[in-house]
């Protein structure tokens, strides 16, 4: 391993410890209705190497604050919901009290500007305990780690979201390295299923958006956001910007689902993601 390599997943570590240990102050110190996945900034090394643009992250934050804003203002007793935002595309993970909450929420955060889809993973019932926060932290973590002592795969391709040990894969990667980091979470001890919500990309087309977003950098611009190869597929939700003109900042089709691998393992879900049972 060279010094360089030495320092980079060092520099991973601490970013992932600090990470970790900012996520389990703000999400136990109390109970909250509503919980933002990915606001905060790391450091300039993991944006730097973000698969996104730098105006798709931007995007990301601006749509996960609104979001906030927007479930505070509807949210009752019963409900707690986390918003994550990836690429313009938003997963919906938590509880609410009803069906009409569930899809209220979800309609709500469609209306955001630059949301491409909404992936809607909320549960009618009660919300998760402390102990189940608690324990979805730690899995998040165990994952986060294994992804990044993996040699074949490059793990910050991948934000890990957990609810009640379901592990959400949310990222822009290739088939290959969305298997491999499905598999590899799969061995995680206390993930009860894995749902793949990613982006999935050739080679070819990966390497073109990251030559693209290096440009853009250079430039000091935000460049374009990297766009899936197949088949854009319809959004659960549609957002105000899927009807704007064609200068908008988002010009982007929704989410492809990934396709099924073969494997009994894969079934899609509801929301159109795809899951993995550990068996």
């Amino acid at each position: 391993m060279t010094l360089k390599t030495m320092t980079t997943t060092s520099t991973q570590r601490f970013a992932l410890a600090l990470t970790l240990g900012a996520a389990l102050v703000a999400g136990l110190s109390a109970c909250v209705p509503l919980v933002v996945g990915g606001a905060a900034v790391v450091g300039v090394g993991m944006v730097a190497t973000d698969r996104r643009s730098s105006g798709a992250q931007l995007d990301d934050q601006g749509i996960e604050l609104r979001a906030a804003a927007r479930v505070r203002d509807i949210a009752n007793d019963q409900m707690y919901v986390s918003v994550t935002s990836y690429n313009r595309q938003v997963l919906l993970t938590g509880a609410v009290g009803s069906d009409a909450d569930r899809r209220r929420v979800e309609e709500e955060v469609g209306r955001i500007v630059n949301v491409r889809s909404v992936v809607n993973e909320l549960t009618v019932g009660s919300s998760s305990t402390f102990q189940d926060r608690s324990n979805d932290l730690y899995i998040t973590g165990k994952v986060k780690a294994s992804l990044l002592d993996a040699k074949d795969i490059f793990a910050n391709s991948f934000k890990v979201v957990t609810e009640r040990g379901v592990v959400y894969l949310m990222g822009i990667a290739t088939r290959r390295e969305t298997d491999r980091a499905t598999e590899i979470t799969r061995g995680v001890s206390g993930v009860v299923k894995v749902v793949r919500v990613v982006e999935v990309v050739s080679e070819a087309d990966l390497a073109a958006s990251q030559a693209a977003n290096q440009a853009a950098a250079q430039r000091g611009g935000t460049g374009p956001a990297p766009v899936t190869s197949a088949t854009p597929s319809t959004p659960s939700t549609p957002s105000s910007s899927s009807s704007s003109s064609s200068t908008s900042r988002v010009p982007l089709p929704p989410m492809e689902p990934l396709p099924a691998s073969g494997s009994s393992t894969s079934t899609p879900s509801s929301s159109g993601a795809t899951t993995s049972p550990v068996r």
